[in-house]
């Protein structure tokens, strides 16, 4: 976006600049600068320390480590680049390292900040101070990791990696500071892209929602083990996909054909199943089914199904593999393939809980 100044003759361009042209360096300028003013790009913060860098068996230093008022830390990473480098990545390293932070950790780190810039304060103090506490309360503090990355432009790249991980319920947000020259004087035009300001509400509300309803998936998921024996040979705790393989062939090697075993699972009928012809072993059969689904403008993923050569299962001069994707309804079409064709010799029931 460009930037103009108005005259009394007419609306004039500013001219664009970069900040190695003006010799504004990156520690020693606009990292000096923000550090006193952080709220330039990153407003309701403070920073905890500079060119941070506590931890073991590593030497890279964080810009600037701040806090915001809700207690959560914030990476800010800097860079004078006309592309952002690679400092999604930096900073994503960086907030694993912190993200075990405490308070007292926190509070040194302010101290050893403060030290080194020859100011006589309380570190405790102030960040209770800032925070609107009376008490340091562990269970609340650095509860999140936020990352603000700011540079003088960011690629594309960059960008689609960011949009990309914010989706994942990542808060990384990039400020860009694009400066210009003004009859000698360098001006910087701040601005937040990456959540749009009027977005980032939104988008943070959608983050925790997808959040919460992913979780909610997960505590619905069915994550039962079964016990299975055939013929006196015990199975114990199988997984749902390995039970129904071990059930699907067993009925197959007793002359059920597959087509019948099919016709008995109405949801899954015209995908239990691949097939083609010959006495294939598990690298042919892939190839063949591939072919045969192409023919169809249909795409086949040999690993929803069981395709290795000892898995395959012959019948009359065909190849079947029977599908490993299986969900809720398991226990259900246990129940349905046993009644419609007997036990064969198999018993199948839902594993205990394990021992602890």
């Amino acid at each position: 976006m460009a930037l103009y100044e108005i005259k009394s003759d007419g609306i004039v361009s500013v001219t664009p600049t970069s900040f190695g042209l003006e010799h504004v360096l990156e520690r020693g300028d606009l990292q000096r600068l923000l550090r006193t003013n952080i709220k330039v790009v990153c407003p309701d913060t403070m920073v905890l320390a500079e060119e941070f860098c506590d931890w073991d068996e590593s030497r890279r230093r964080i810009d600037l480590l701040a806090l915001d008022k809700n207690a959560n830390l914030v990476i800010v990473e800097l860079k004078r680049s006309e592309d952002g480098g690679h400092m999604d990545l930096q900073a994503i390293r960086y907030a694993a390292m912190v993200s075990t932070m405490t308070f007292d950790q926190a509070v040194a780190a302010h101290s050893g900040y403060l030290t080194a810039l020859g100011r006589a304060e309380d570190a405790r103090a102030t960040i209770l101070d800032f925070l609107g506490w009376a008490d340091a309360n562990e269970e609340v503090f650095g509860q999140e990791v936020r990352l603000v990355l700011v540079s003088a432009e960011f690629s594309k790249e960059l960008t689609t990696t960011v949009l990309w991980l914010n989706e994942c319920s990542l808060d990384i947000r990039c400020v860009r500071m694009k400066p210009y020259n003004l009859d000698g004087r360098v001006l910087v035009d701040v601005q937040q892209i990456i959540p749009l300001p009027e977005a980032t509400e939104y988008t943070v509300r959608v983050a925790k929602k997808d959040q919460q309803q992913k979780a909610a998936r997960d505590a619905q998921r069915d994550y039962t083990k079964f016990d299975v024996t055939i013929n006196g040979v015990r199975q114990e705790r199988l997984p749902k996909r390995k039970v129904m393989f071990v059930l699907i062939r067993r009925l197959v090697e007793e002359g059920v054909p597959p087509e019948k075993i099919a016709a008995a699972i109405p949801r899954r009928s015209d995908r239990l199943f691949r097939s083609a012809d010959g006495d294939l072993d598990g690298s042919a059969f892939v190839l063949r089914v591939t072919e045969q689904m192409t023919a169809q403008d249909r795409a086949f993923d040999p690993d929803r199904y069981f395709c290795g050569t000892e898995e395959l299962m012959h019948v009359a001069g065909r190849t079947y593999a029977v599908t490993n994707q299986w969900g809720a309804s398991t226990q259900e079409t246990i129940d349905a393939l046993l009644t419609a064709f007997g036990n064969h010799g198999i018993t199948i029931e839902a594993a205990s809980e394990p021992r602890p």
